[in-house]
């Protein structure tokens, strides 16, 4: 593809990531808690406020959101938990979680529902559909749901692993216009920007899949969470033919900027199932 072929394809799908109707937001844990694994007002709040950027612009938005289990640690006070523990902090977790986002939510007359998730509910044609009538019925009604995955109940066997993940997987099943992985870090780099001041930030991902998979597997060590499911879950979105972005979630009206075309994050292009590798 010539250079003047490919700031096209760039262009156009800035375009249609900006005029998406139908858009999934995912959070991550470190965008929603403290270092002490407290929730924390001014993330959670400034989360909200840019959801409700896309609200005010008619948009409809599907929120996943991680941090149960992180909240739930902060208000029980575990710094190291077994599976149990971990499945029964989640339950404490999330009832804190969704009281916050229903307050502040609330301070815009904007209504929220919940809805847990295991992998078996993504699987089963009977179950996958009564998912998305109860979505396409609340989307209708105004309401923005708040998607995580159901902890508490998820064995081994059922647990989607990561709601990087998650969202892509209903971002596909609902045909969603638009995923943002929105992460602590500004998007994908050549190297891991925590530990490498000399990583650069990689503005699209398409044909060069390949290759920042190879620097990805590089610089992250961790099978679940982490750059590598986010990139995952974005590039599954993409070969589904949906725009996907990673940006960081500390940026200034991080999702109008990407409502106005602007250049956020990491930008994947979408391939509709070519294979580019």
């Amino acid at each position: 593809m010539s250079g003047t072929a490919e700031a096209d394809t760039v262009h156009e799908t800035r375009r249609l990531a900006a005029e998406a109707d139908l858009v999934v937001v995912k959070a991550g844990t470190n965008s929603l808690t403290d270092e002490q694994s407290n929730l924390d007002d001014s993330k959670v709040n400034k989360l909200v406020d840019d959801v409700m950027d896309l609200r005010q612009q008619g948009k409809r938005v599907l929120l996943v959101s991680s941090g149960a289990v992180g909240a739930g640690k902060g208000l029980i006070g575990l710094t190291d938990e077994t599976v149990e523990q971990s499945q029964a902090l989640s339950t404490v977790g999330q009832s804190q979680l969704m009281r916050r986002y229903t307050e502040r939510f609330e301070q815009f007359d904007q209504t929220v529902a919940q809805i847990l998730l295991t992998e078996n509910d993504l699987e089963d044609p009977d179950r996958f559909t009564n998912f998305t009538n109860t979505v396409e019925t609340l989307l209708e009604w105004d309401i923005v749901p708040i998607i995580n995955e159901n902890d508490a109940v998820a064995t081994e066997e059922l647990r989607i692993g990561d709601n990087d993940m998650l969202s892509s997987s209903v971002a596909i099943g609902i045909g969603a216009d638009l995923l943002v992985t929105l992460t602590d870090v500004g998007g994908v780099y050549t190297g891991n920007p925590k530990k490498d001041p000399s990583a650069e930030r990689i503005e699209t991902i398409s044909s060069n899949y390949a290759a920042v998979q190879e620097l990805v597997d590089e610089s992250s060590k961790d099978a679940f969470g982490g750059i590598r499911t986010k990139v995952a879950g974005a590039r599954a979105a993409s070969e589904h033919g949906i725009p996907a972005i990673i940006a960081k979630s500390t940026e200034s009206d991080v999702l109008d900027k990407i409502s106005a075309a602007e250049q956020v994050g990491t930008l994947f292009i979408p391939t509709n199932g070519d294979d580019d590798d």
